[in-house]
């Protein structure tokens, strides 16, 4: 089968960064789906993944963590999927990962894909929306139906990825959302997405919320720069508030006061804990992509797909690398078809 995979790790601009190559097609364990990829998108940990580092791999390794695809055959153990359904997924970051033809994934980390979208459109959801749910309805304390009503959440990074998404499950479940943006094009894609109000994240918070009126924020999600606004947040978040995180941060984090003082709430979301650690309860992945497709299918959600730059291969991949570590991108990036 054709793939793209790496065995050295380089810079993206490298042509011996991500290479096409040729690999055996995988057979499914008890609890996979072996599915022919149809479709891929790029998020940040693809790009780390491969990012310059000093050790070779014996075995090309292939990379991606988000696809839509056709089931073509099913393990032994697996219920509720059969040969022809398309689906989509994240996957596991300790398998093989999407940028093959074929890619053997455990069927307790899929669901059928929205029968609104296009392959295209459905590969850019499942990383993102994982993430965004995890962390604002079951790391943080907030339900998914009502749980934001009469609360402010504040979007560090709202045009990417996950900020996309995340502000349109915040604004659903009742939130005032606030998203942060630093160009006219990522502002107005925040509004799009949802949020009602947009402010400048190369200018100092505060002054800009409380001109509209937000003095302190109830909950907050950083998915942009950990350190940077660590001390700021402390300052924005209301005593007893909620404050998520997903970026590892560079140094060491001062977690006393004000977050002490105020009890606030340090939430961590790691969308692949549950596969990487086989916890008891991974399936709960595959049961967030069933409601996010029952409720783009019902319009109260969309693809946040932006871009496409075609099939899947070693060059398109790496100009897609390229273009996320330019810190430019809005939305997600997508490749369809071999």
């Amino acid at each position: 089968m054709k793939a793209v995979a790496l065995t050295r790790y380089l810079p993206a601009d490298d042509p011996e960064s991500l290479l096409d190559v040729e690999l055996p097609r995988p057979e499914p364990g008890a609890h996979d789906l072996l599915v022919r990829v149809e479709a891929v998108s790029v998020n940040p940990v693809d790009t780390k993944l491969r990012s310059p580092k000093p050790q070779l791999e014996a075995q090309p390794k292939v990379l991606g963590y988000d696809a839509a695809g056709t089931v073509e055959a099913v393990g032994d153990a697996v219920q509720g999927f059969r040969p022809g359904d398309r689906v989509y997924y994240a996957g596991d970051v300790t398998r093989p990962g999407s940028n093959a033809e074929f890619q053997l994934v455990d069927a307790r980390l899929a669901a059928a894909m929205p029968r609104t979208l296009d392959f295209a459109q459905a590969a850019a959801l499942p990383l993102v929306a994982i993430t965004a749910w995890e962390l604002l309805f079951q790391r943080m304390p907030f339900d998914s139906e009502k749980g934001g009503a009469g609360k402010s959440l504040l979007v560090i990074g709202g045009a990417g990825g996950v900020g996309s998404i995340a502000i349109q499950l915040a604004r659903r479940a009742g939130f005032a959302v606030i998203a942060t943006a630093s160009r006219a094009e990522t502002a107005d894609w925040c509004r799009a997405m949802g949020a009602q109000h947009v402010v400048n994240h190369r200018e100092p918070l505060a002054p800009q919320l409380a001109a509209l009126g937000f003095a302190k924020v109830d909950a907050a999600l950083n998915l942009a720069d950990t350190d940077r606004y660590w001390e700021v947040l402390g300052e924005l978040l209301a005593p007893q508030g909620h404050l998520g995180l997903v970026v590892e941060p560079k140094g060491a984090l001062r977690i006393g006061d004000p977050y002490k003082a105020k009890c606030i709430g340090i939430h961590w979301e790691m969308m692949f804990a549950r596969p990487r650690f086989r916890t008891p309860d991974m399936a709960e992945q595959g049961r967030i992509l069933q409601r996010v497709a029952t409720l783009v299918d019902a319009g109260e959600l969309r693809s946040i797909q932006r871009e496409a730059l075609g099939p899947i291969n070693a060059a398109n991949l790496r100009e897609a690398h390229r273009r996320l570590e330019s810190g430019a991108s809005i939305g997600k990036l997508v490749l369809a078809g071999w």
